[in-house]
């Protein structure tokens, strides 16, 4: 996300979205009654009031519209609500969807702008997502995938074998050199920071034993798993090995923030869960971290209770506390989400 403006007196900032990770920080930024403000096409009606002789045309308008619902998909965010500002042939107090994508140009106005909103901003505009392969194997299966914002993307798969001999396990056909060579493809073709290899038992090893490319080992982390599937690769990213390689990427911060939520939670110390407990700790001014996920905050907004959890992050603020937004598409959300969508960690005990 590049910045291209900010005048925090007026509470404006104005941005151009680059990427579909920046749709993703932007559905947890923007949230009901702010404006939102760009160039939009806009269905205009010409040749006066009578409808058979009127025809419509869609022309590119620069509009202001106060946010009444935010729609996040992946590759487009839509904030619908009431248009307030435009050229003369726009009508105002009619409702408008504005459509952000890559390249596009927005300026969002809040009443104020918070710590924590800002601080996803910030995150946005500089923090690059390290280019992280993750290789899950045995001696007859392979899967890959390729490490996004909020979760991760299931590259391929393939089956082959080794044979068994004795105790060890001995490569007699290709399925090593296949899964190297598979490697070396998305290599070249992502120009990857690190590659993530792991296995149960041994079976990294042996392959690291057939991988000759120096270069490329310098970007390997061997890593333990308990099987190889494609449910492996949310065992992985906890694992010890990586939390170095994914030390800057949101999901390891989310996962370490949520491991500790639930383990505070398992001894019935400093955790607070659901909307109401983790309403009553707030107002006590008791929240050190407090966790929302992304999908609670939206169902709050369809169901028009954002302002609940809003009054909530605001006392956060005043008292000190650090808001973190987890995403509901990864381990970390789905954990969180089954504790109500929203929780904190205590200063102290209530």
């Amino acid at each position: 996300m590049k910045i291209l403006h900010k005048n925090l007196k007026k509470q404006e900032v104005k941005l151009q979205v680059e990427n579909q990770e920046d749709l993703w920080y932007l559905s947890g930024m923007i949230d009901p009654g702010d404006l939102v403000r760009g160039y939009t096409l806009r269905k205009i009606k010409i040749g006066g009031d009578d409808q058979r002789k009127a025809q419509v045309k869609r022309k590119r308008v620069r509009i202001t519209v106060q946010a009444e619902k935010i729609d996040y998909k992946p590759d487009m965010l839509k904030v619908l609500g009431i248009i307030t500002e435009g050229p003369d042939d726009v009508q105002r107090g009619t409702h408008h969807t504005f459509t952000l994508e890559e390249n596009t140009t927005a300026t969002i106005i809040k009443q104020r702008w918070l710590k924590y909103q800002l601080d996803r901003l910030n995150e946005a505009a500089t923090v690059k997502l390290p280019k992280i392969l993750i290789v899950v194997h045995d001696r007859e299966s392979a899967f890959f995938a390729r490490l996004k914002r909020n979760n991760y993307e299931v590259l391929s798969s393939f089956h082959g074998s080794v044979q068994k001999k004795a105790d060890n396990v001995q490569a007699t056909g290709n399925f090593y050199v296949d899964v190297i060579k598979q490697i070396t493809e998305y290599d070249l073709r992502y120009k990857l920071d690190s590659i993530v290899i792991a296995s149960p038992a041994f079976f990294k090893e042996d392959l690291m034993k057939n991988l000759g490319d120096k270069e490329l080992k310098k970007k390997i982390v061997l890593a333990t798993c308990s099987s190889a599937t494609e449910n492996a690769f949310k065992e992985v990213l906890k694992r010890n090995e990586v939390k170095d390689v994914l030390r800057k990427d949101r999901i390891s911060k989310e996962i370490v923030l949520v491991d500790e939520l639930l383990g505070e939670i398992s001894k019935a110390k400093l955790a607070a869960y659901g909307l109401g407990h983790t309403k009553e700790t707030a107002e006590a001014g008791a929240v050190k971290s407090l966790l929302i996920s992304d999908g609670f905050i939206q169902t709050m907004k369809e169901k028009d209770k954002y302002a609940e959890i809003d009054s909530i992050m605001k006392i956060v603020e005043q008292t000190r506390g650090v808001i973190h937004i987890i995403s509901s598409d990864n381990d970390a959300g789905k954990s969180l989400d089954g504790l109500g969508g929203i929780a904190a960690i205590l200063r102290y005990s209530i």
